[in-house]
């Protein structure tokens, strides 16, 4: 792989997480608008903006991505409330399809 391939591979990259958390901002921000049964959504998305941002940023961590994805996969159950849930399970989404589009 060339060097130009990389910095375009990147780029790309930074670019997709900028546009994922343009969108998952603004679910959010509607929800918590919304209010009500719709805080479930908003805790679903909101915790996926720091990841988009730091990888928007070029600073993802693919190993310490990965090493948190499988905590948060662990940490799922059935135990957890209802915001409890979404919010990990928003993680997990988020973690997840950074590590898959950065592959």
């Amino acid at each position: 792989m060339k060097l130009t391939d990389i910095i375009t591979e990147s780029k790309s990259f930074d670019e997709f997480a900028e546009k994922r958390m343009g969108g998952a901002s603004k679910i959010a921000n509607n929800a918590k608008e919304k209010g009500g049964a719709s805080m479930l959504t908003y805790h679903h998305f909101a915790v996926k903006l720091p990841y988009y941002k730091e990888a928007s940023e070029g600073k993802f961590d693919m190993e310490e991505s990965k090493k948190e994805f499988i905590k948060t996969l662990k940490s799922i159950s059935l135990e957890m409330n209802q915001t409890e849930f979404q919010t990990e399970v928003g993680r997990l989404e988020v973690l997840g399809e950074l590590i898959i589009k950065h592959k």
